[in-house]
């Protein structure tokens, strides 16, 4: 009976937290549509979120395309298919070591900023404070960050799949001899324009996870600086397993 009961309340745990999060989505998607419009809270966002994102961003995307030449080249080398390698790291690059790491990234950067911002406004009570101002903080705290993502991702994506490219380039030419032309010829040949930007409407898709799901880590805690600090850890964990499992999901989609 204690094994139900507990099961029991983590199912309700579980839906409970599901619930607010689509609440929180949905409120946000009204209050985004209505004026007035947050342009100068969304225009900083784009730069906490996005801009100030860009060196981790092209350090994991050089370095992941650099791995992924320098293990497809000595994989492939055992049966002859070095010439495959600039296919290979493109496709990979673009279908999706771009946007999913760009997204763990920025989830693990911006997101638990979110989170630890927000977290600290509520236990301080200028959550609170807003809302005896008539002041949403949906509209107000939310909208500005769940914009910034939704328009941040895919352009930092579309810096990581070049970058990613460019690190594979390195390797496969500078470091194994491996023909320029061929390179390129290889990579953009069986390169589809639904493969990019399938990419990037993962990205858009990740944006809006992480934002919601921060959001809403921060904007309902509990507990002081401990609860701010379970806040966070929280967003970003549940973040990262909303983009892998999504990422799961959009792929079989995007592949029917």
């Amino acid at each position: 009976m204690r094994f139900v009961e507990l099961l029991g309340s983590l199912i309700i745990g579980f839906t409970r937290g599901v619930g607010s999060v689509f609440l929180l989505f949905a409120e946000s998607l009204k209050e985004m549509l209505l004026p007035p419009y947050e342009i100068k809270n969304t225009s900083r966002q784009v730069l906490e979120v996005g801009i100030k994102s860009v060196p981790v961003v092209i350090i994991t995307a050089v370095f992941t395309g650099m791995v992924l030449a320098l293990q497809t080249f000595t994989g492939f080398k055992r049966f002859g298919a070095e010439a495959l390698v600039g296919t290979v790291v493109s496709l990979s690059i673009t279908r999706e070591m771009g946007p999913v790491l760009t997204g763990l990234v920025v989830a693990g950067r911006a997101g638990a900023a979110m989170a630890a911002e927000l977290g600290t406004m509520r236990v301080t009570e200028q959550i609170d404070a807003l809302e005896t101002l008539a002041t949403s903080p949906v509209k107000y705290l939310i909208v500005p960050r769940f914009v910034a993502s939704v328009i941040v991702l895919p352009a930092l994506t579309v810096i990581a799949d070049m970058l990613g490219i460019l690190g594979g380039y390195a390797v496969a030419v500078w470091l194994y001899g491996m023909s320029s032309a061929l390179y390129w010829h290889r990579a953009w040949n069986y390169l589809e324009v639904r493969d990019i930007f399938g990419g990037l409407a993962k990205a858009a898709f990740f944006g809006a996870g992480i934002a919601i799901v921060c959001c809403h880590e921060g904007f309902y805690t509990e507990g002081g600086a401990e609860g701010v600090g379970k806040a966070t850890t929280g967003a970003v964990v549940i973040s990262f397993m909303t983009i892998l499992i999504s990422d799961y999901f959009l792929t079989a989609w995007f592949l029917k």
